[in-house]
């Protein structure tokens, strides 16, 4: 059975790609996840703020001790012990070295030059891919949709000139068309494209007042909205497509995949189930396609897409007029 697919211009044995998250940062659990059968890593992402908070105490320290700037025994052991920028570009190289799979880094700045700059700096380190954690809530009620589009393809045309590695964009679903959003990033020379970023949503402490912060995991209900979109999207658009959110069995994994993902990623159920969950999740999808005659993965990707769906039209409105009939 050929469990290989092609993402990225990356040839990967099979498409369970682990996503960002604090697996990476440890060099044990990322060999875990080689070992399971991860066929590449997304490294956790790298922050323009704390580099910028890094910076920010390093001058600060140096304004309070003016003439021993070169004095290494002078520096806080924060600083000293700590450079977050290094630690991640150590953290990749570590894993570069370590690992036989692809290495994936991730990118959430907040400037043009923030973007620019660390996308050079990780390439320069030797990531096989970037992936653009692009983290912009529009809260601006004067800044129109388009404006807000024009953000991730001018970001995509500017990195592109200068980065030579293949770049994916982790997307929101909050746009007015996605499927035109996608196509016009493709045409801006994305490479990829990884749906959905799950935003994690503020809080209000009902004690103090506070606005507070509260993580939930995805559940597979979430999973949903990537396949719709995936299966509208599979032949009309020549980027990879990743699949995020949600995935937490090999059952969403091959809903994913029959909808036209070139890979899946998956977070919370490594994180709820540890790194080895991840060889339950590719023997699922290989008996499914051994029970169900599949020779490979491309064989099976997108056969269930809304282009080769039986019923093209259930992904649009027709199974939620039917839905509220039969309830």
């Amino acid at each position: 059975m050929d469990m290989s697919t092609q993402y990225l211009g990356l040839s990967l044995k099979n498409p369970l790609v682990p996503s960002a998250s604090p697996l990476s940062r440890n060099l044990d659990s990322a060999r875990k996840l080689e070992d399971a059968g991860a066929s590449a890593l997304v490294m956790y992402s790298l922050f323009e703020e704390e580099i910028v908070q890094d910076e920010t105490l390093f001058t600060s320290f140096l304004d309070q001790h003016i003439g021993h700037s070169e004095a290494s025994s002078y520096l806080p052991g924060k600083i000293s012990e700590y450079c977050y920028l290094d630690h991640y570009l150590g953290q990749l190289d570590q894993l570069k070295n370590a690992l036989d799979i692809p290495v994936i880094a991730s990118l959430n700045a907040t400037t043009s030059g923030g973007w620019l700059e660390h996308a050079l700096e990780l390439e320069q380190s030797g990531a096989d891919a970037l992936e653009l954690n692009v983290y912009y809530i529009a809260a601006n009620i004067e800044e129109s949709s388009h404006s807000v589009e024009q953000r991730y393809i001018d970001l995509i045309i500017e990195l592109k000139q200068k980065i030579s590695i293949p770049i994916t964009l982790k997307l929101s679903s909050q746009f007015s068309s996605p499927a035109n959003m996608i196509k016009q990033l493709e045409q801006a020379g994305a490479d990829g494209v990884s749906l959905f970023n799950r935003f994690y949503q503020p809080s209000i402490d009902l004690e103090s007042l506070d606005v507070c912060s509260e993580l939930n995991f995805s559940t597979s209900a979430d999973s949903l909205l990537s396949m719709r979109w995936i299966a509208i999207l599979y032949g009309r658009v020549s980027l990879s497509l990743a699949a995020t959110g949600g995935i937490h069995n090999s059952d969403d994994a091959l809903r994913l995949l029959l909808a036209g993902a070139d890979v899946v990623q998956m977070t919370a159920a490594l994180l709820e189930k540890g790194p080895e969950y991840l060889s339950q999740v590719l023997q699922g999808i290989e008996l499914w396609m051994e029970q169900n005659e599949h020779q490979s993965i491309s064989q099976l990707r997108g056969s269930v897409s809304q282009k080769n769906a039986q019923d093209p039209a259930s992904y649009e409105r027709t199974n939620y007029v039917k839905l509220l009939k039969e309830n």
